[in-house]
């Protein structure tokens, strides 16, 4: 049931959001969280500067900016003072928050005090020159600290990796400073792991040349592990960090299987008509006098025989992650996939009246062909692909 919420309500309980509104911004002032203060001010701003009702968030949002610009202030020169290499991104950070805060501000400019008459007042600064200049002094401190990993590359290509990062973080913030990006490029060549994959059979059962071609299809796995790059065709001239083993240990087909069932259906049907009579035999005549007419109802038998081929193959396998530089067996992980081909038909004795829909659609249905067992074993091989590939995603060669 809908009721109707009379006007004067409606503008109590405006005015009853307004006031919470402001209370939170004011209260965001008192606590020291002077952006939040800022961000609330600045949303009802956005929507309608010169009401009336909003005038107390241009005072608030003057105080906030005020205080808020005076704090960030005194910690950049604190910061300053301390002349410490590891402060630089904080003053970087700070230095950046100064400008962009101002930024928020500016297009809302100018704002009207109704009491005063006049505009509130922001004391803004240009920053620029002050970022510009952290900013090339923090990406050198970052350059020097990624310098460091890098030289250790050699000991260890995690140190690349690490190199490769710390170089990311200087070009974020000084795009094409110095040589970093010739570094990062070296230090994602040096960093990358090589691995070679390859299929074993230790089992008396040949594997499917096409089965081998597509497990060994690496680049259709989808991988994209940007420290990691897979062949299947060893190359000479490429050091293998790991070898990647899929090992068959077992694959076993089952013999070709017809499985037969007996099934009687007996189903009661319309057959014509025929002439209603009471239990004196005599005939029922409807109201016009004239012989009635009833349904000829009789019972129909059929026999129906249900037939299933059925064949199965189930592979066993391990995967094997080898380091190449102790030729040591890092882990493995268990594989088995199963394959069944089924397939169904029927045929019928007797009347298949009897028999329903989904009986009929059998009966329409012939035997067919058993798959080979190379064709099994192929089947199979869908799933081991998609387990593979799972396998991999879930374990890197490096922890």
């Amino acid at each position: 049931m809908y009721k109707i919420i009379p006007s004067t309500l409606l503008v109590f309980l405006f005015v009853l959001v307004s006031c919470s509104s402001v209370k939170s911004t004011q209260k965001a002032i008192n606590k020291g969280d002077y952006d939040k203060a800022i961000s609330i001010a600045i949303k009802n701003l956005e929507k309608n500067k010169t009401k009336e009702k909003n005038q107390p968030y241009i005072t608030m949002l003057q105080d906030a900016f005020k205080k808020a610009t005076e704090r960030d202030i005194a910690r950049v020169e604190f910061l300053e003072k301390e002349n410490q290499s590891r402060n630089l991104k904080s003053i970087y950070d700070l230095y950046n928050g100064l400008k962009y805060r101002q930024e928020r501000i500016k297009p809302l400019l100018p704002l009207r005090i109704l009491a005063s008459g006049k505009n509130a007042e922001f004391d803004f600064v240009d920053y620029d020159d002050a970022i510009i200049s952290v900013q090339k002094e923090y990406a050198t401190y970052l350059y020097d600290e990624a310098k460091l990993s890098y030289n250790q590359g050699r000991v260890n290509k995690m140190n690349y990796r690490k190199a490769y990062d710390d170089f990311q973080k200087v070009s974020r913030i000084y795009p094409h400073f110095k040589d970093i990006d010739a570094l990062m490029e070296e230090c994602h060549s040096k960093g990358t792991d090589f691995v070679h994959v390859a299929v074993f059979n230790e089992t008396d059962q040949i594997i499917p040349r096409r089965l081998e071609n597509d497990l060994l299809a690496i680049d259709t796995y989808g991988l994209s592990d940007f420290w990691t790059v897979y062949h299947a065709q060893k190359n000479r001239n490429q050091d293998y960090d790991f070898d990647l083993e899929l090992n068959f240990r077992r694959i076993a087909v089952s013999p070709e299987q017809i499985r037969e069932k007996e099934i009687i259906r007996e189903k009661e049907i319309k057959d014509g008509w025929k002439y209603l009579r009471d239990r004196n035999g005599n005939y029922v005549l409807d109201s016009l006098g004239k012989k009635k007419k009833v349904d000829n109802m009789i019972t129909v038998r059929c026999k129906f025989y249900r037939f299933t081929q059925f064949k199965s193959s189930n592979v066993n396998a391990v995967v094997k992650y080898i380091d190449n530089k102790n030729n040591q067996l890092i882990d493995q992980f268990p594989l088995e996939s199963e394959f069944v081909f089924e397939h169904s038909y029927a045929e019928y004795d007797g009347d298949k009246r009897a028999l329903t829909d989904g009986y009929l659609d059998l009966i329409r249905l012939e035997a067919v062909q058993f798959p080979t067992n190379e064709q099994m074993v192929y089947d199979t091989g869908t799933d081991i692909k998609q387990k593979l590939k799972r396998i991999i995603r879930r374990n890197s060669f490096r922890n």
